[in-house]
């Protein structure tokens, strides 16, 4: 049913437009008391199978919403309704930005994937940090909190930018997420050079230790699927060296060529950041590689690509702890979580695996 939906309202509509609406509806409903009980029951069913600990946390599966989709922390019950174990909100910056000048988000349908330039156009993270200390939840996913660069704020000054989101936020997060992959913040991509790495993200580590004493807040880098292979490794390795607790692989792809698009070559040129199916191979290639490098010893999130329970499965064997998926929800409407999770346990339970974390980088291992 949603993809006639889909194609009769959504396709017709600006992809903006047409996030703005389904998010405002998503958020009203779980407004409601007995329609988010009802509508979480029907799409968020729980599987004591897939129960899943990371980042010293606990979530009912590994299964979460990649940052993007909610920009502000204005959904995060709603998007738990729907089924995702984990939010992560953002990207946000040390101050507010509108973003690039609109059209800036495009659907290739006949790929399954999306092209954004969005640019960050968030509320600051003074606002965001506002939002979540006043929040009264009605679920309880854990709530990750992905920051990035403020556009204006030239690159020698980015480290105090982040450090001044990541005291505002901290607080508030369960977890917290570097952003230097974004191929639309310019400059941005060039913080993922170990030697702006490291200072950056000791600085944000410092930070967060300094504002919250009371516990640990977990801390991740999320890195670009476009680092060449010794860069992947370069990052793996400054991760372990700084006792960094995650990796997030990958965010999206600048790369157009050796991808299979068949849209239209017009909606192929848009400039921004390629996410969705095409992205799939080289995601999992990434991921593959750091868990080659790093092992257990930090937790890796698999994210690019991820359409079904089988891509889902594939990145847990490949070392994914945890998962996150966007672009496809997009195509695949509300029941999308119900079948992520549905799948997962069915391949658990015809698998020779006893639990999640045994599949954990079990295809990795046995290539090893």
């Amino acid at each position: 049913m949603y993809k006639y939906f889909f194609r009769l309202v959504f396709k017709r509509l600006d992809p903006e437009q047409a996030h703005h609406l389904a998010f405002r509806w998503i958020r009203l409903a779980a407004r409601v008391p007995v329609l988010r009980t009802f509508l979480a029951a029907a799409l968020a069913p729980r599987y004591k199978e897939l129960r899943t600990e990371a980042l010293g946390l606990r979530m009912h599966g590994p299964f979460g919403l990649a940052a993007g989709f909610d920009k502000n922390a204005v959904g995060i019950d709603g998007m738990a309704m729907l089924g995702f174990d984990h939010v992560e909100i953002g990207t946000v910056t040390g101050e507010p930005q509108p973003g690039n000048p609109k059209q800036r988000l495009f659907r290739l349908v006949k790929d399954r994937a999306l092209i954004n330039r969005m640019g960050f156009n968030n509320d600051g993270s003074l606002r965001v940090a506002a939002r979540l200390a006043s929040r009264t939840p009605v679920f309880k996913p854990v709530v990750g909190v992905n920051i990035g660069k403020t556009k204006v704020v030239p690159e020698e000054e980015a480290v105090a930018d982040y450090v001044k989101s990541a005291e505002r936020l901290a607080p508030y997060a369960d977890y917290l997420v570097v952003n230097v992959s974004s191929p639309n913040t310019p400059g941005l991509r060039n913080l993922q050079a170990t030697e702006a790495l490291r200072p950056l993200l000791s600085a944000v580590r410092e930070a967060a230790d300094r504002t919250v004493s009371a516990r640990r807040v977990p801390l991740l880098v999320k890195i670009a699927p476009d680092l060449a292979d010794e860069d992947v490794d370069a990052v793996a390795d400054l991760a372990v060296e700084l006792g960094l607790d995650g990796i997030i692989a990958t965010n999206t792809t600048v790369a157009r060529e050796g991808l299979g698009l068949t849209s239209d070559a017009s909606l192929v040129k848009e400039t921004g950041g390629l996410s969705g199916a095409p992205l799939k191979d080289r995601s999992l290639e990434v991921l593959r590689r750091l868990y080659a490098r790093v092992g257990d010893r930090i937790t890796l999130v698999g994210v690019g690509g991820i359409e079904n329970a089988e891509d889902a499965w594939q990145r847990i064997l490949a070392g994914a702890t945890l998962v996150q998926g966007y672009s496809a929800f997009i195509y695949e409407g509300p029941f999308w979580g119900r079948a992520i999770h549905k799948g997962l346990a069915a391949r658990l339970a015809t698998s020779p695996y006893a639990t999640l974390a045994d599949a954990v980088g079990a295809d990795v291992r046995k290539t090893a």
